[in-house]
């Protein structure tokens, strides 16, 4: 996702209210389970020892230019998820990381959660787990169900949309609908053997909203702990100058995810400044920008060494554009001579098969 590295705005505080939800499902945990406390860095090792090196990438179906066309009923697309996720497999990748909106669910509840597991479905079928995130402060501010728009030809994102975005200060009332959301999810998802993990804020504070993110992180980091699912939660750190919003990330999340796009001395860098403030496993949930030097063949061995979980973004090229890079815009479409993100044309042929081969001889599948 796209860095927007800002100086901390003054803020008038937001108050948001608790609205209690009384949602039960049929495999749901007792209503009255009591809030847990976050995870010890023992607790945390215990678990990630139980799932191995985690390798996979930041997903969404090439036909999706956004989180709204790959969940709504008229647009889910299995069909090419099938496929795109067997490409992942074939390259040995066992893992997922996938956003979620929360007007997909708000829209069509029941349809929503009925195609989250078949998902989860297609994915278990081709040996791959399943990072969710919830909440993401990034590209466009705004965002309305239906069709999607069309993509802007050689625009990085152009239709991705944040959730909630700017309508969270616009209507702060509507605390008590993601409340909801957030908690029916977790609630049905809770002891699904087949989720690696909850990302509950991609990049809070990003798109110069600076702390006004932090009250929903907040928020996020509560309901998560009052439905106590069996797979950790967490909110990837990715700018360091927002100090405030990295504090309480890596003091409530379960395990610590970062995200980093710089090279393999700056990835280091990032590495052993957590490790200085954690004993917690690590988890890298975005990485992989050619042209900002951050390449498999750099980071992804490190990665492996270090036993840190290694999410790149980007698996097959379509309608998101992340083959364009954030700043450089390609008006007329033209294909780039170097991609930004993604490994996979639409028909599985590889962007650089040097990096299928490396890929494939990290993960086992050479």
């Amino acid at each position: 996702m796209k860095r927007f590295f800002f100086t901390l705005m003054t803020f008038a505080a937001i108050f948001f209210g608790i609205i209690s939800c009384n949602q039960g499902s049929k495999n749901a945990p007792d209503e009255e389970t009591q809030a847990r406390e976050v995870w010890s860095a023992e607790q945390a090792q215990q678990w990630y020892k139980q799932w191995g090196w985690l390798r996979g990438a930041d997903f969404i179906p090439s036909t999706a230019i956004n989180q709204l066309e790959m969940w709504q009923a008229e647009t889910f697309d299995p069909e090419t998820i099938n496929r795109e996720l067997g490409y992942a497999e074939s390259i040995g990748f066992n893992s997922m990381r996938v956003y979620l909106h929360h007007l997909a669910w708000q829209i069509d509840t029941a349809g929503f959660k009925n195609r989250m597991k078949e998902y989860l479905n297609i994915a278990d079928q081709h040996g791959i787990s399943t990072l969710f995130v919830f909440f993401d402060d990034c590209w466009n501010p705004t965002y309305k169900a239906g069709k999607q728009p069309d993509p802007k030809p050689g625009i990085h994102n152009s239709g991705w949309v944040r959730d909630p975005g700017d309508s969270i200060f616009i209507n702060p009332a509507m605390i008590g609908s993601l409340e909801k959301y957030v908690k029916d999810i977790l609630r049905t998802f809770s002891n699904d053997s087949r989720i690696v993990l909850w990302d509950v804020y991609n990049e809070p504070g990003n798109s110069g909203y600076g702390n006004k993110s932090l009250p929903l992180l907040e928020k996020v980091f509560e309901w998560g702990r009052e439905i106590n699912p069996s797979q950790p939660l967490s909110a990837a750190i990715w700018n360091w100058d927002l100090k405030e919003l990295c504090d309480y990330q890596i003091k409530n999340s379960d395990v610590i995810t970062y995200h980093n796009y710089g090279d393999s001395i700056d990835h280091k860098w990032y590495i052993d400044t957590l490790r200085s403030l954690t004993q917690k496993p690590l988890i890298c949930t975005e990485y992989m920008a050619r042209t900002r030097n951050s390449l498999f063949k750099d980071i992804m061995p490190i990665l492996k060494r270090e036993n840190i979980g290694a999410y790149n973004w980007g698996l097959v090229a379509g309608k998101t554009n992340t083959i364009y890079a954030w700043d450089t815009p390609m008006p007329d479409g033209s294909e780039p001579k170097i991609w930004f993100h993604d490994i996979f044309r639409k028909d599985g042929t590889p962007y650089n098969e040097e990096e299928i081969k490396l890929i494939k001889s990290l993960t086992g599948k050479d």
